[in-house]
């Protein structure tokens, strides 16, 4: 819209002139899209000033109030959604903007109430009404769970589901949050909504703390890339075929992440880019995460040579800026959590993509070359299990070894913890404790008369979960012991008043390992097939005490048993990881880099040689319709010695009904060609 329409647009309303709701809404939009949304709100409320009796004056008023939030202006949002709810008191629409805008404003408990009121008001059953009250308990939902309350978070979400159990991202979130408060099964059916269709709609992450089903989870990975993703060419910034010509310059290696701040990744990576040599490497850094100035981006920022905060940009924009900048290999430091930006890399913009640190696991995309793991967390053999090419660092995990402890260690008795007790410990987050994992420590405890267990804190209705299970199999509720959550300065400091770390499986310690470790607190962990299950193991081995790393169930309680039993032993161990600190693996961040620059010159090496390993994603939706057939919380998959088998044969019974393409995991030619022959066996015979 010109600027001379604009002009005459408000010479007619200023002036009394008759402009319709319909001319008005259309002129507004043309100023919005054009980005003058300040001046569409002036041209509301102009025909406000001018129409203060017209019935449908709400509409105007909501709408202002639209672009009054999208541009931050939340004071003039809300006073023109509560303008249009005292219009007309059944505009749905209004509270559930008005509950977004009370939220942004810190008042989240009055947003609750706009919310609630939408559910109130839905007596009358219409398709229209059914789309309002999903999208209030969407906003309950997700308010509740930012604020702590899982379970009324988990109640709107059944709500959810109970009226249209298709709804993939609120089956995602409502999994979730039933990991967080344990409880199980966490895949239970509803009426609406099978336990298959829950586990099939699992987000990816979810899906690595459900089961140690890495074929399952491969599968449940490309299939959310390919209907979760929003994939678009990337038309100029594609540059898959780019040459990496690297006479006269460096590598240009770019890192996208939204955890490179006060988070769990951004100081694994702390160290990282200070330790990359200038002289080969040009650093790039895509950050697509919250503000965080004052945090550890005040530490990275200074160790990167080129900072992009692409936040506000959206995927096709911020795919033109990596594209622009030239970069060679591309790091997806996310992966499938929060915040992630696949669909940038869906774009191409860099010839060599890779997927390291950020997701324990498989992308499942075709547009990920490259996953880093390390000999024992991708063991030769494993490759089956991604859909990109596995390549090994030492230790797949870097670490900070310049993390603040705070220098005052408190004492059992601040901790809340008995004086001469064994204390076991484990300060995973609570969505990764499983019921085989809990059985478990149960059996130990059980065992080792007069030890605790000491569990990071989780909300009361999970202690009270947790407790009733333990004394439900024999065990004290005294003896789970709840650590309140700490800054982590204090939170490390306290570690060494534990003295054995007991780990969750499938899904390991990963951040949390490295900080006991370097605390000096031994640990158990159990590896088992998929990356996540391994990281542990990966780690404890790295800091010298491979002895502790197991593969069964009865090999970890037998050790955990045995350690408690023996301070000696425990000391010693102790005293390993005190003395290998400073040149064991794990901490070796020197190492992990060079190593790392290496692995980038392999890639590159492949690139020009025309060998860019091309994702194998073949026979994926078979092998998920196999693993869906699998209920994983019957039995722990884990602990199977013939798992390949078992896809095996699922396989071989879908190849009868759809035939299925030689791949090359477990549905090789071979086994095409020895079903082909069992099936020509089974044919009658002429007479």
């Amino acid at each position: 819209m010109n600027q001379d329409l604009l002009v005459a647009t408000l010479q007619k309303v200023s002036s009394g002139g008759d402009i319709g709701l319909p001319e008005l809404i259309g002129a507004a939009g043309r100023l919005a899209d054009s980005g003058q949304a300040a001046q569409a709100i002036q041209l509301y409320r102009m025909w406000l000033n001018a129409n203060g009796e017209h019935p449908q004056r709400f509409v105007a008023q909501f709408n202002g109030a639209v672009l009054a939030s999208q541009t931050g202006d939340v004071a003039t949002a809300r006073q023109l959604l509560e303008a249009a709810l005292a219009v007309n008191p059944d505009f749905l629409p209004g509270y559930i903007n008005l509950g977004g805008v009370l939220e942004k404003s810190g008042a989240a408990a009055a947003g609750l109430e706009q919310w609630n009121a939408v559910l109130a008001r839905l007596a009358p059953i219409t398709g229209q009404a059914v789309q309002y009250k999903l999208a209030a308990l969407k906003q309950i939902a997700r308010v509740q769970g930012e604020q702590q309350n899982p379970a009324a978070a988990e109640e709107a979400m059944a709500e959810s589901l109970d009226i249209n159990p298709h709804q993939r991202e609120v089956i995602e979130q409502y999994v979730a949050v039933r990991m967080a408060q344990c409880k199980w099964p966490v895949a239970a059916p509803r009426e609406s909504l099978s336990r298959r269709e829950m586990v099939g709609a699992m987000h990816p992450l979810s899906m690595a703390v459900y089961t140690d089903d890495p074929l399952l989870q491969l599968a449940a990975a490309a299939h959310y890339v390919e209907t979760s993703i929003r994939e678009e060419p990337g038309e100029a910034a594609d540059r898959r075929h780019a040459p990496v010509d690297l006479k006269g310059r460096r590598l240009r290696v770019g890192y996208v992440s939204s955890d490179l701040r006060d988070h769990a990744v951004g100081y694994l990576m702390a160290e990282v880019f200070a330790l990359h040599d200038r002289e080969k490497i040009e650093v790039f850094a895509y950050y697509c995460g919250i503000p965080d100035p004052t945090g550890l981006q005040a530490r990275l920022k200074p160790t990167i040579e080129h900072w992009r905060d692409i936040r506000e940009l959206d995927d096709a924009a911020a795919a033109k800026l990596i594209a622009e900048d030239e970069i060679d290999i591309l790091v997806d430091v996310n992966g499938h959590t929060r915040d992630s930006r696949t669909a940038i890399f869906a774009r191409r913009p860099a010839p060599i993509q890779v997927n390291w640190l950020g997701f324990p696991g498989t992308m499942g995309s075709p547009y990920h070359h490259y996953i880093i793991g390390d000999d024992w967390i991708t063991p030769p053999g494993s490759e089956a299990y991604y859909s990109e090419e596995v390549v090994r660092l030492p230790c797949y995990q870097p670490n900070d070894r310049k993390r603040v402890v705070d220098p005052t260690r408190p004492t059992r008795a601040n901790a809340g913890l008995p004086e001469d007790a064994f204390v076991f410990c484990c300060f995973n987050g609570s969505q990764k404790i499983s019921r085989f994992t809990f059985e478990r420590w149960l059996k130990i405890l059980k065992a080792v008369p007069g030890s605790v267990l000491w569990l990071l804190a989780s909300t009361p209705e999970t202690h009270e979960r947790l407790w009733a299970f333990a004394e439900a199999n024999g065990v004290e509720r005294a003896r789970l012991v709840f650590a309140p959550k700490l800054a982590n300065a204090y939170h490390l400091a306290r570690y060494p008043l534990a003295d054995l770390f007991l780990d969750t499986s499938p899904y390991g310690a990963h951040t949390t390992a490295s900080d006991a470790l370097w605390m000096g607190v031994p640990m158990i962990t159990i590896s088992g097939r998929a990356f996540a299950s391994r990281v542990c193991g990966s780690l404890v081995r790295a800091a010298g005490l491979p002895e502790l790393v197991v593969e069964n169930e009865e090999d970890y309680i037998a050790l955990a048993m045995a350690l408690a039993s023996d301070r000696p032993r425990l000391a010693e161990l102790r005293a390993r990881l005190q003395r290998g600190r400073d040149s064991c693996d794990l901490f070796n961040m020197e190492k992990l880099v060079t190593r790392l620059e290496g692995l980038y010159g392999q890639m590159v090496a492949d690139h020009q040689s025309g060998r860019l390993p091309a994702p194998d994603l073949t026979n994926l939706a078979a092998y998920m319709a196999a693993g869906l057939d699998i209920d994983h919380e019957a039995e722990d998959l884990m602990l199977r010695a013939d798992y390949a088998e078992l896809y095996r044969a699922a396989l071989a019974r879908r190849h009868l009904v759809r035939p299925l393409q030689p791949d090359g995991r477990l549905w090789t030619g071979e086994a095409a060609a020895n079903d082909a022959a069992k099936a020509r066996s089974r044919r009658p015979r002429a007479s």
